[in-house]
């Protein structure tokens, strides 16, 4: 995902613009750039790599009132500094992009036949000649003449060397927000990346475009009839990562997972496909080869590829293989032809997931596809593909938003893989579409549930022991919930596929050992049912997490928490959200430290 930033002001922006890419690196990329305009003269500074290249780049003495920046994570044209933004043509329209323009080529051999000369391969300068090859003076009608040809997904920040004093924006999915100053008005992919300047913000809503000046700024209906600007105060500060008004660092990140996971899917899919140049530019010919797919992981990112492996086979029919690093990397493995190695990490720093792709030495692996939120971690760098997750700064150390979001990108391979072998017809693609869009908003319900499960927590507090069930994919989210109670309220819990119960597990069960359930409304729900029934029989109490449709018959005693979703594809990553909330909440009230709880790490960078 790319990064931007532009500003104007009656005070040299450079400063501003380069503190703001700072903030965005968490975003992931592979180049940076920045433009500068002094009275009527462009200036361009692009750099390969980290932003602290380009900051050293800089003329120090360069001034700019006007000015836009940009990191970029490559999708079209390989990373480079020529295809770096911002993107100029005819050295009078400077711009920079953050999404995938999908009639590109098409738009590109229209220019070329005018006389436009690419020098990048990107889909983004395009764009800057299209700009340019109607701009007569007016910068703002310009734009919307051009977004009128696109197709795809944008946020847009365009200036003009004869407009010393306008900046075009507007946006169609890919995230635009304004920064409202005293005197100087800001543009950015993310608030974080303005709040040393400002904290108010105008957030653009799709098809919106905005015009700034000093002293200044309209925002503009997709028609270009003006629209009233509703300007937000944000209590996020600058100084430092900020709880806001949560307890605790978890339970805030608990909460960014509707954000997160929109941030992991903007710019990635369409209406009704996912875009597989996001995994890499060479990601669609090894895709075309997999035949079977090794993931390896430790500790919840582990889970996460443990719920893809039911996806993987059920979809795609192929092969999946689900290991633990520290044990993969021990062991003598036989690798089939073609398989695609996949590696998860929150961190990209895990020291047995890092070992054991550096140890592979196999001629039949197709490539290694690295899931990871860190974009300059040693896991990424290292990888064939790669596919940043896009949590943001996760502080707890029990890990949450980072595994959901893990979630959503092996469910983005998952169709991607599917689209390249065509083992997923265009129905089955969109309808997984449709439900990664709706997801967001699917979580922000189910997180209304928290006062609800707060009260349950209170049934936890002088536990030692807890049992969770669940069955198929729903047993790796089980187990993720257990995860989380053990790290954080260190009550022993084990999870179980249901079906297991009687082969030992039913030993444990009595009056003092929870037994936490999930319960979707899918196949399995007769067999769940008879899975809750054998606990009951043992004077077990349950407590189940139920989708809608999943009728569930208990005693007084018993506690159902109804989840209010109806989906297939999604089902797991909906089903840890409660789960993630009763471990946080049980722990609160056993007074542990939940956010740094003992003898855990948050990168577990030694083996």
């Amino acid at each position: 995902m790319c990064g931007i930033v532009g500003a104007l002001a009656q005070r040299d922006v450079s400063s501003i613009l380069l503190e703001g890419l700072h903030r965005l690196e968490y975003r992931g990329y592979d180049s940076a750039g920045i433009a500068l305009l002094d009275d009527d003269r462009l200036t361009r500074f692009r750099a390969l790599g980290k932003v602290a290249r380009l900051e050293a780049s800089l003329a120090p003495d360069q001034p700019g009132h006007l000015g836009i920046a940009h990191t970029r994570w490559a999708t079209h044209g390989e990373p480079s500094e020529t295809n770096a933004h911002p993107h100029f043509s005819n050295d009078r329209i400077a711009l920079v992009h953050n999404g995938i323009i999908e009639n590109y080529k098409e738009i590109r051999q229209r220019l070329a036949a005018a006389g436009y000369v690419f020098n990048t391969g990107t889909d983004s300068e395009v764009v800057a000649h299209l700009v340019d090859s109607l701009y007569d003076g007016d910068l703002f009608g310009a734009v919307r003449q051009a977004v009128e040809q696109l197709e795809g997904a944008y946020a847009l920040g365009i200036i003009a060397a004869d407009a010393p004093r306008t900046l075009v924006a507007c946006r169609r999915g890919s995230p635009l927000v304004v920064g409202v100053g005293i005197r100087e008005n800001f543009i950015a992919s993310d608030v974080a990346a303005l709040l040393p300047v400002t904290n108010r913000f105008v957030y653009l809503e799709d098809g919106d475009f905005v015009v700034l000046h000093e002293q200044d700024y309209h925002v503009y209906h997709a028609d270009g009839s003006s629209k009233p600007a509703e300007v937000s105060h944000s209590e996020l500060t600058a100084e430092s990562a900020s709880k806001g008004d949560y307890r605790h660092y978890m339970q805030k990140e608990i909460h960014e997972q509707s954000q997160a996971v929109a941030e992991c899917l903007e710019g990635r899919i369409t209406d009704r496909a996912v875009l597989d140049t996001v995994f890499g530019f060479d990601a669609r010919p090894v895709f075309e080869r997999v035949a079977n797919v090794q993931v390896v992981a430790c500790g919840t990112s582990y889970l996460a590829g443990f719920v893809a492996r039911y996806w993987i086979e059920a979809l795609l029919d192929l092969p999946c293989q689900v290991e633990v690093a520290s044990e993969f990397r021990y062991r003598r493995s036989v690798v089939p032809p073609d398989t695609l190695f996949v590696t998860l990490s929150q961190s990209g720093e895990t020291a047995d997931t890092l070992s054991a792709l550096r140890a592979l030495n196999s001629k039949n692996y197709c490539g290694t596809l690295s899931i990871c939120n860190v974009p300059e971690s040693s896991l990424v760098r290292e990888s064939d593909l790669v596919m940043l997750t896009r949590a943001g700064p996760e502080i707890g150390v029990a890990s949450t938003k980072a595994f959901t979001t893990q979630l959503v990108s092996m469910l983005l391979l998952v169709a991607a893989i599917g689209q390249a072998q065509q083992r997923l017809d265009d129905p089955r693609i969109a309808q997984i579409v449709d439900e990664l869009n709706h997801l967001p908003g699917l979580i922000d319900r189910l997180l209304q549930l928290e006062p609800r499960i707060e009260a349950i927590a209170e049934d936890f507090v002088d536990k030692q022991h807890a049992l969770f069930l669940g069955r198929g994919e729903h047993f790796p989210i089980a187990t993720e919930g257990a995860l989380k109670l053990k790290e954080i309220s260190y009550i022993h819990a084990e999870a179980y596929p249901a079906g297991e119960l009687k082969h030992g597990p039913l030993a444990l069960v009595d009056a003092d050992m929870p037994v936490i359930v999930v319960a979707p409304n899918d196949e399995l729900l007769s067999k769940l049912h008879s899975n809750m029934q054998e606990v009951k029989a043992r004077g077990g109490r349950l407590y189940v997490f139920a989708h809608r449709g999943a009728h569930v018959e208990t005693d007084a005693d018993d506690v159902v928490v109804e989840m209010d979703c109806d989906t297939e594809f999604v089902t797991p990553i909906l089903s840890i959200v409660p789960l993630q909330l009763l471990a946080y909440h049980v722990a609160v009230l056993r007074g542990t430290d939940v956010d740094q709880p003992r003898n855990l790490a948050k990168s577990v960078t030694v083996e």
